[in-house]
């Protein structure tokens, strides 16, 4: 009897949890992680200043690993969507001023972004150099194939570039010839990928670095690790320079 007497709110909220569950199943963990933790919090699973249930709590509910948790509330956090009160518990955060929300947001959003492209350069620039030196003319044709691919899906489905052109940046890192560049490489993918599927989608000026991408295939083609170097520098700093300008123009 007391069963049945449960509140429609809380049966809707864990029919809810079981098809985000569902999902999780598929893809890379993080940012599905991330992705149902934000929708719980549009949908005013917990009020603002509410304290979330912990990690051991929410990875039983989602079915991940306390990592995956971990690292998608320090995304969130990132975006302002919680507030991490060390000693005590994440807390959903206070909404922002409906005029400065949308400010507020890209500034987060291009700061998260900045931090990737700089992972980005660490690990790719020390990649093109290592490649221009250790590939082989076979492995030419295949980067040639995921470049073609890339340029194919440019102005389409925004997962299917970033998966595409991710490909192309993978290819080159494992050609490094160095397992452990790789493995730090593949190891922030769900993250990569997460970030920029989001900044293809929201951002409307991003530079075409299709260019610097057709440069870097000529320089390992060529052996010539200066010319390699240079390009991957050149498309990554094209795109931030965006996040930078943006900062410029937001200071008082």
């Amino acid at each position: 009897m007391l069963e049945s007497r449960r509140p429609r709110k809380i049966v809707q909220e864990g029919a809810c949890a079981v098809a985000e569950t569902a999902r999780l199943r598929h893809g890379p963990v993080v940012p599905r992680v991330e992705s149902a933790l934000r929708t719980m919090l549009a949908e005013g699973r917990w009020r603002p200043g509410e304290r979330l249930p912990n990690e051991v709590a929410l990875a039983a509910e989602l079915g991940v690993g306390r990592s995956s948790v971990r690292e998608a509330v320090r995304l969130l956090a990132h975006d302002g969507l919680v507030e991490v009160r060390h000693g005590s518990g994440t807390y959903a955060a206070e909404p922002l001023a409906p005029a400065a929300d949308g400010d507020m947001r890209r500034l987060l959003r291009r700061a998260r972004l900045r931090e990737v492209y700089e992972v980005r350069r660490a690990l790719e620039v020390e990649a093109a150099r290592l490649a221009a030196g250790r590939l082989r003319p076979e492995d030419i044709g295949r980067l040639r194939d995921r470049l073609a691919l890339r340029e194919e899906r440019t102005g389409g489905d925004p997962g299917a570039f970033v998966d595409a052109d991710l490909a192309f940046h993978r290819a080159v890192v494992e050609l490094s010839g160095n397992a452990v560049l790789l493995g730090l490489f593949t190891s922030v993918l769900p993250v990569l990928r997460a970030a920029l599927v989001e900044m293809v989608i929201c951002e409307t000026a991003l530079p075409d670095v299709s260019c610097a991408h057709a440069e870097l295939l000529d320089g390992l083609a060529r052996g010539d690790a200066d010319a390699a170097i240079a390009a991957t520098v050149s498309h990554l700093e094209a795109v931030m320079e965006l996040f930078d300008s943006e900062k410029e123009v937001a200071a008082p």
